[in-house]
């Protein structure tokens, strides 16, 4: 038994240590950075790509938002990918003045959103003719602010060559499921990628919302294999010593699902991509870590670490508590003490984590208390999910239904009257 206490005092020491250092690092998002000099005053020229399979209910509205950028329209060019689509995806946005690349994929495996843009970015390299900087990438669901590219371009001008922007929700509010979401992403925001911006190390590109230079993928092109292609590509930049960038200023909307059952199913994905890529880069990150001798590169390993190793350790150490009190070598108060440290930091401070980056961001509060008071379920149905695809992982990609008809303009207003409200009341 006092190897086993030995073993669990091992356990509580490397989950304090990892979570103190995530504290530490999260702080540094309350730091206030000027703005980096430019190396270069140029306006790029962009192509704007859009995988979208069946989303003949939103696609118009993400095209509109775009063409309504307040960058030089001659400077950018919207491409949607027409994958293996049944509807009217292809046509709609042709209407709305985007050109169209058509794909027919039979293999089940390469229906994915990483197969479709390695693709049509290969093919868009292959050009001589190409003439584009950098190409941003987005979810047929998306809406994107009027500065999206302008403030991409500004990024470019100072060096940066991989760069997220600000993923936020347009349907926070639908139901206690998006709100979830919601929370998590504006979370994420703040105290990981704006967090280690400011801190020097890097970010991580974020499913949809990014921007990146040709140049980077100009001799290896677009190459991903896992369900998680976006980790997977920051996962290689940061192996490579290089940084990733962050911009608040650029802001896409996202659509969230409202109901349990997609969500489970698009949650289920990430943690088999997130595992796909624990098995394919965990080693490359160590190696890197040694090498580069670098903070970032340490930083890159301890994210993959935090997935499912950090979930296997919080497990065996509730286990080895469990297996202590049982064989009464611990009260029963010593039990109750030690479950409710692993389960007050787990489910009920990221309330109140939330709450705070909901008044510093100017978040809707009120609109969202329900997905507050079931955050906890949210994140705990994530373990639940974590724990599943240990053992059993389906790769096969299912579509998330996307239908919430919301316009651009309709997501700006309700931002300027939040925004003025709070001034009033100040």
């Amino acid at each position: 038994m006092q190897y086993l206490y030995y073993v669990q005092q091992a356990l509580v020491w490397i989950i304090t240590i990892y979570w103190v250092y995530q504290l530490v690092i999260s702080l540094c998002s309350f730091i206030k950075l000027k703005d980096k000099p430019k190396v270069i005053d140029k306006n790029h020229k962009f192509i704007t790509i859009i995988p979208a399979h069946n989303e003949e209910n939103v696609i118009g509205n993400l095209i509109e938002s775009l063409n309504h950028q307040t960058y030089p329209r001659e400077l950018f060019d919207i491409y949607v990918i027409a994958d293996n689509c049944s509807d009217n995806t292809e046509k709609i946005a042709k209407e709305y003045g985007a050109k169209v690349f058509v794909r027919n994929e039979t293999e089940k495996s390469k229906q994915t959103k990483g197969f479709a843009l390695q693709e049509v970015l290969n093919k868009i390299l292959s050009n001589k003719k190409m003439d584009y900087d950098a190409f941003c990438v987005f979810d047929a669901d998306n809406i994107v602010d009027e500065n999206f590219l302008f403030a991409m371009n500004n990024h470019l001008c100072q060096g940066e060559d991989v760069v997220q922007g600000y993923r936020d929700i347009k349907n926070p509010s639908d139901s206690w499921i998006s709100a979830g979401y919601a929370i998590f992403y504006w979370t994420m925001n703040r105290f990981y990628h704006l967090a280690r911006y400011n801190a020097g190390l890097s970010p991580l590109i974020n499913g949809t919302g990014f921007m990146v230079k040709f140049d980077t993928i100009r001799q290896t092109g677009w190459n991903t294999n896992t369900l998680t292609e976006d980790i997977e590509f920051s996962l290689k930049r940061i192996i490579q010593g290089h940084k990733l960038g962050w911009a608040t200023d650029a802001i896409v909307y996202d659509e969230q699902p409202v109901k349990f059952k997609p969500s489970w199913s698009q949650r289920s994905r990430w943690t088999i991509g997130h595992l796909q890529c624990l098995n394919e880069y965990t080693g490359e990150l160590a190696k890197s870590a040694i090498k580069n001798k670098t903070l970032m590169n340490f930083d890159g390993l301890l994210y993959i670490v935090g997935t499912a190793p950090m979930f296997v350790i919080t497990i065996l150490l509730l286990l080895s508590n469990a297996v202590v009190y049982l064989s009464k070598q611990m009260s029963s108060a010593e039990f109750i003490i030690n479950i409710l440290r692993y389960v007050i930091p787990t489910f009920v401070i990221p309330i109140f984590t939330a709450i705070i980056i909901m008044i510093i961001d100017k978040k809707p509060i009120k609109k969202m208390w329900k997905g507050l008071v079931m955050y906890p379920v949210f994140l705990g149905s994530w373990l639940v999910i974590n724990f599943k695809c240990l053992f059993k992982r389906d790769t096969t990609w299912e579509k998330i239904e996307h239908d919430r008809n919301v316009k651009i303009n309709e997501v700006s207003e309700k931002e300027v009257k939040r925004s003025k409200n709070k001034k009033a009341k100040a």
